[in-house]
């Protein structure tokens, strides 16, 4: 549903967009990279939490590492149920 809703804004407004998958050599991946030109705008990681409690590690993880190496600080986890927001500490 993600993906389609992504399309979808870019077919729409965001024509510029162009969507990604990333992943690294330790295996961290991110769902979706939104990327306007050179410059990546967004990260998204997609996961079935109703909870905090139930939102893995790894996908911050995840996020953090390719937040260093794409350079992009606008991330987001898109649950089931669940929402929050969390202020991180990065290098």
């Amino acid at each position: 549903m993600v993906a389609i809703e992504l399309l979808r804004r870019k077919s729409y407004w965001f024509k510029e967009w162009e969507i990604y998958y990333w992943k690294n050599a330790q295996q961290n991946e991110v769902d979706f990279v939104i990327k306007e030109g050179p410059n990546v705008r967004q990260l998204i990681q997609v996961t079935y939490a109703s909870g905090m409690d139930e939102v893995e590690r790894k996908e911050i993880r995840s996020l953090i590492k390719a937040l260093n190496q794409l350079d992009c600080r606008n991330l987001q986890i898109i649950t089931c149920e669940y929402e929050d927001e969390i202020k991180l500490e990065t290098e």
